[in-house]
């Protein structure tokens, strides 16, 4: 995009910031010392019998002058930067570059640290109190969080769920961060809004298929990494980085969630009486395999039938078995 190639970053131009404190106070001393003279020198020339009074007067006042103009304008270009911090220096409306390293530095005056929202700066009234807010002019490079609200998607199927994000994210590039969009932090918000629509509408919720399904519930890790790229590929125009990308809130909707959840329920249900049931196959075939192999009865067809039957019952019911003792014969 066009937009983007013009805001390359760039590293502004600056100069110490404590080489140029100590010349302001060179300059500080200096005109000092000629006001001072300049104040008593009349008498002292008067004495001496110069005559050029007036115009050593003068000169000694305009260096003077000089020296504190020059004072005004070192002092307006002296930064200071905390770790993590950046200014975005523009000069006369054009990008000057950016001062992005910590410390004590001067640069040029004229460059003036660009406003991250112009909309945060005015007058605001609270209690009946009119005070004047500023921008911020200060670019943070720190990690940061962005914890969006929950929000109601449909699924694969169809099924509304409600589900919530946090994304870990940084500015890299201070550049595109304030000219290519108007607030980076919206614009994060809003884009990661829209990839958690495109991701979520590709699973379902829960599995439907096969074991290796990808689903929202149990592929968080990858779900998420795709998320993160998602969101990578939308904010790349605002220079920024997410580092992270993770799903905090996931649930059915309040008005499904009842019913999934009876589904589910049916489901552990279906699947724990198949597998007591594989469990009491084996049990009654090594039952009557042990019997025959040790003797201990002969069975024909039908009481081999009988004798499963039973089995089974007892192995699969829901309540313990109530014995029957037969005291008379088998046959």
């Amino acid at each position: 995009m066009d937009v983007q190639n013009k805001a390359e970053e760039r590293q502004a131009r600056y100069i110490s910031g404590m080489a140029m404190l100590a010349l302001m106070v060179v300059l500080a001393i200096v005109s000092v010392f000629l006001v001072s003279w300049a104040a008593g020198a009349p008498y002292a020339l008067a004495v001496l019998g110069w005559t050029q009074t007036s115009f050593m007067l003068a000169a000694a006042w305009l260096i003077a002058a000089i020296c504190w103009a020059a004072i005004t304008f070192i002092s307006l270009g002296l930064r200071i930067l905390k770790p993590n911090e950046a200014y975005v220096l523009t000069f006369f409306g054009k990008y000057y570059g950016s001062l992005k390293k910590e410390g004590f530095f001067f640069v040029n005056p004229f460059a003036v640290p660009t406003k991250l929202n112009d909309e945060e700066s005015g007058w605001k009234t609270a209690n009946g109190v009119s005070t004047y807010k500023s921008a911020p002019r200060k670019v943070s490079l720190k990690a940061m969080t962005l914890n969006n609200e929950k929000q109601k998607i449909n699924d694969q199927l169809g099924n509304p769920i409600e589900i919530g994000i946090v994304v870990i994210w940084r500015v890299v590039n201070t550049a595109k961060a304030v000219f290519n969009v108007d607030d980076y932090n919206l614009f994060l918000s809003t884009q990661c809004d829209s990839a958690l629509r495109n991701i979520v509408r590709m699973y379902p919720y829960d599995i439907t298929g096969g074991e290796d399904e990808l689903t929202l519930r149990g592929s968080s890790m990858e779900i998420a990494e795709q998320l993160r790229g998602e969101i990578q590929q939308k904010v790349d125009i605002a220079g920024l980085e997410v580092m992270e990308a993770r799903i905090t809130h996931l649930a059915y909707s309040p008005e499904i969630a009842a019913a999934m959840l009876q589904r589910q329920q049916a489901k552990a249900i279906i699947d724990a009486r198949a597998l007591i049931v594989r469990g009491a196959v084996g049990m009654v075939e090594q039952a009557l395999c042990e019997l025959n192999e040790h003797g201990i009865v002969e069975l024909d067809n039908e009481r081999k039938a009988a004798m499963v039957s039973n089995l089974l019952v007892v192995l699969c019911g829901n309540r313990d078995a109530q014995p029957i003792v037969n005291s008379g014969s088998l046959y």
